[in-house]
């Protein structure tokens, strides 16, 4: 098989944008955790999927960081784009932006960094093109996402297997 063609990183970019409803929220008016976990995955899954050719599913989540709340009535602005790629992971960093409903300011909420998986059609890793990164900034983040794809596997090391099989109770 032929080695698959480097994808730029802009090619991966996207952006969702959803207004909160009082369903997303709790008693206080503030957002869901999970609510916006869901939108960080989704976005992160399509910029993955949109890289590799194929379906891509979240394999772990390195880091999700709320810094501020979300209120009913913002609207939630979700960025994702491909940080750095292995033969058949990617790392995926998410960023969420909120601005109030009628305009204003938009603020930066949170901040998490997935590591996502290829899957072929019949469900099993499948390899995915090398990231071209063409600027400073995404030479920089392909950089930090190979530091933190160490640290997982120290930790994993250090911990032992994360697999069902040979993982104990909790």
């Amino acid at each position: 098989m032929a080695p698959l063609e480097p994808e730029p990183v802009r090619a991966t970019e996207v952006t969702f944008a959803r207004s909160m409803t009082q369903l997303d929220a709790n008693i206080v008016g503030n957002v869901h955790g999970g609510v916006i976990m869901r939108e960080v995955d989704i976005a992160a899954g399509t910029a993955a999927s949109r890289h590799a050719g194929r379906v891509a599913v979240t394999a772990a989540i390195d880091e999700l960081s709320f810094l501020q709340p979300v209120h009913v009535g913002d609207v939630l602005v979700v960025h994702a784009r491909v940080n750095a790629v292995g033969r058949t992971s990617l790392e995926v960093g998410v960023r969420v932006e909120a601005e109030p409903w009628q305009g204003g300011e938009r603020r930066h909420t949170t901040s998490a960094y997935l590591v996502m998986v290829a899957l072929d059609d019949e469900g099993k890793p499948a390899e995915v093109p090398p990231l071209r990164c063409e600027t400073d900034d995404e030479r920089r983040r392909e950089a930090q996402a190979l530091i933190r794809r160490q640290v997982r596997k120290e930790r994993m090391e250090r911990l032992g297997s994360w697999r069902p099989d040979t993982a104990g109770p909790g």
